[in-house]
């Protein structure tokens, strides 16, 4: 599973992440997410490490879930916006991963911290609105910046 765990406040988190956190015999994560999530863990495993190795959680992440471990991949926020879900897919993919052949994979949303902040600020996201990241930790800064300055394509 890759469960996202909202802003990092409990009232944020959802039941099905507290569930799946639960359900899941290892937790893997950046240290500082796992601190935010220890009071909800009772008996599994952690493998926490620092930031810059998102590509080594993936692929110990995909190892455990193919040795029968139930896995649970922690990301702040929602873990298909800016967080672990698409790595994950990636390390699997690149391993041969279908899946009607292998191992099951849940993402568990969460509450994108860009929602949380909306709200805080009372600006919601409406009609125009669009993220882009700026880290160039796993994108190179040349392809964000170009990302930056391409020209806006009306939809027809």
């Amino acid at each position: 599973m890759v469960v996202g765990f909202g802003p990092g406040h409990a009232d944020h988190i959802t039941e099905r992440a507290k569930q799946a956190l639960q359900e899941s015999d290892m937790i893997i994560g950046y240290k500082t997410y796992v601190d935010l999530i220890v009071g909800l863990l009772s008996d599994q495993q952690v493998i926490s490490t620092g930031m810059t190795e998102e590509v080594a959680r993936a692929q110990e992440a995909v190892r455990q879930a193919e040795q029968g471990k139930v896995v649970a991949v922690i990301s702040s926020g929602d873990s298909g916006v800016y967080g672990m879900a698409g790595l994950v897919y990636e390390v699997l993919v690149e391993q041969g991963w279908t899946e009607t052949t292998g191992v099951p994979v849940e993402i568990v949303p969460g509450i994108s911290a860009i929602n949380s902040c909306a709200a805080l600020l009372g600006a919601p996201i409406m009609h125009d609105a669009c993220t882009i990241s700026l880290s160039d930790h796993l994108t190179p800064w040349e392809l964000i910046a170009k990302r930056v300055e391409l020209p806006l394509q009306p939809i027809s």
